[in-house]
């Protein structure tokens, strides 16, 4: 009998869903295999994982290939606290200047890219380092950091008083597009849905289980990614409260957004169309 193999990207934004799972508060056919994005999706278009989040920038190159679950993504409707750039000058200010680049940022680069090109009209040189505040800041002009990095930064600045201006991506998307972003998506191997509907369906009843154990749990949530990252209960608690894991109509319109300025920027070789389990013009 077919069994899924699930991939878990170990990133606080994907809690709310895998919460339930990890806890065994709901199950399925299958297992759970964590590892870090690039690692995942390495596994995935290898054939090594039937089901896996990715990063959003990463579906159009992949889209024979895979079709994204339904009402289940990493999303924010504005700020996101997470995906934030911090800079010695204005933005605005940033042309022909050096911006160090997290290589874990994903849709997150892609979304600074468009945003250079299209809202702040901006041609900055993008150069990838590792995630380091002090050296990314020390060897350019601006710094982009994703995820727990950019949180524990934030704290940083601001309990240092460091001279950085901080600027939250998701709320510049916001004001540019009047859109939420979305950052990942979870996707099933097109052959794998094809030959096992039922299975895959039965999982996504179970993604849509765990979600709904989340406020509930949110306490002992909280506790464990204090315990993870270091950070304080409050600031993890303001984080979450931004984070939304739906995809309904208003999500995909936003995602077609993302993509059409992604094509604008040169970052994606066609226009996008979803191809979404459970349409039936798939």
């Amino acid at each position: 009998m077919a069994r899924i193999r699930f991939g878990q990207v170990d990133n606080l934004n994907t809690m709310p869903v895998y919460y339930a799972f990890e806890e065994g508060l709901v199950s399925f056919e299958g297992e759970l295999i964590k590892g870090a994005a690039d690692k995942l999706k390495e596994l995935f278009l290898a054939g090594q994982l039937e089901v896996s989040t990715i990063s959003s920038i990463d579906y159009p190159g992949n889209i024979n290939n895979c079709l994204i679950l339904p009402n289940v993504s990493v999303n924010a409707d504005g700020q996101i606290h997470s995906i934030l750039l911090f800079s010695h000058l204005p933005v605005t200010e940033l042309d022909r200047k050096v911006v160090n680049v997290s290589g874990f940022s994903g849709s997150s680069g892609a979304l600074l890219k468009v945003l250079f090109d299209h809202y702040y009209h901006v041609e900055a040189k993008l150069c990838t380092m590792p995630p380091n505040l002090e050296r990314m800041m020390a060897q350019g002009d601006g710094a982009l950091l994703v995820g727990e990095e950019a949180l524990r930064a934030y704290v940083q600045v601001k309990q240092e008083g460091l001279p950085y201006q901080v600027t939250d991506l998701g709320e510049v998307w916001k004001q540019f597009t009047g859109e939420r972003m979305i950052y990942d998506l979870w996707v099933v191997r097109k052959d794998f849905a094809q030959d096992n509907p039922e299975l895959v369906n039965s999982l996504c009843l179970a993604i849509q289980e765990a979600k709904q154990h989340f406020p509930a749990n949110l306490p002992f949530i909280l506790e464990k990614c204090r315990r993870r990252t270091g950070l304080s209960l409050e600031i993890l608690e303001q984080y979450f409260q931004t984070i939304n894991n739906d995809f309904a109509e208003d999500h995909r319109h936003a995602l077609l957004t993302y993509y059409d300025y992604c094509y604008k920027s040169g970052l994606i070789d066609e226009r996008v169309r979803l191809s979404v389990w459970g349409d039936e013009n798939i």
